[in-house]
C-alpha cells in the first residue's frame, strides 16, 4: 500500500530521514562516499515529503517556500527541490504520483504560485504530474549579492499559477527573469 507523507524537514522521523538520505546519495553521491543528505536553508520552510510502500521510501522530495516580488506584486513562492525515486523503483509512476502529490500539496498550502527548475529531458515527466512550462523563463537563484540564474545550467522553468492574483499576473512570467533569491545554499530549486 502506497502512502504520501510530509514533514517540517527538522521533524521527519529519523528512519526516514536515513532512507531519504540514502536514495539522496544515489542521485548526488557525497565525494566521501559518507551519506550527508541535503539540507535546506531552515529560512525557506523546508517540507519533506516521502512516498513510501510498507514503511519504505521509493520516492522524496522537498517543498520549499519563500516571498517573491515580481512585476510590481508580491506572491507567496513554493518549488520542488531534491526529486528523487529509487533506483529500484524507477519507471513504476511512483514518482510521478509523488510530484503530483507534491503541487497539490503547494496549491494546498496557500501558496500563490509554485514554481521551480529541471533539466529539458525532465519536462515531459513534470508536465505528466500537472507542472506546465513556463516558456523563455529564467530564474534567478542565489542572492542578490551572487545571482545564479538558471539559463547558467541550461534549467528550464516550470510552475503553475493558483491565486487569483497569481493567475491575472501569470503573462508576466513568460520570458521574464523571475528573480527570487533562495540563497546560498539553495541557489536554485
Amino acid at each position: 500500500m502506497l502512502e504520501i507523507s510530509s514533514w517540517p524537514q527538522a521533524e521527519v522521523p529519523p528512519s526516514v530521514r536515513d532512507q531519504i538520505t540514502a536514495l539522496q546519495e544515489q542521485a548526488w553521491p557525497s565525494d566521501d562516499g559518507a551519506a550527508r543528505g541535503v539540507r535546506h536553508d531552515q529560512a525557506l520552510r523546508p517540507l519533506s515529503v516521502a512516498l513510501t510502500t510498507d514503511g519504505l521510501v521509493v520516492a522524496a522530495l522537498d517543498i520549499l517556500s519563500k516571498p517573491l516580488e515580481h512585476a510590481g506584486r508580491r506572491y507567496a513562492a513554493s518549488g520542488l527541490a531534491t526529486v528523487v525515486t529509487d533506483r529500484v523503483w524507477r519507471h513504476r509512476g511512483f514518482g510521478t504520483e509523488l510530484v503530483a502529490a507534491a503541487l497539490r500539496l503547494v496549491a494546498s498550502g496557500g501558496a500563490d504560485l509554485g514554481i521551480f527548475t529541471c533539466d529539458p529531458p525532465l519536462q515531459g515527466f513534470y508536465e505528466g504530474a500537472g507542472w506546465e512550462l513556463l516558456p523563455g523563463a529564467v530564474f534567478v537563484g542565489g542572492s542578490r549579492e551572487e545571482p545564479f540564474p538558471s539559463d547558467r545550467l541550461g534549467k528550464i522553468v516550470l510552475a503553475r499559477f493558483f491565486s487569483e492574483p497569481a493567475q491575472a499576473g501569470a503573462e508576466t512570467f513568460a520570458h521574464a527573469r523571475i528573480e527570487l533569491y533562495p540563497g546560498d545554499i539553495c541557489k536554485l530549486w
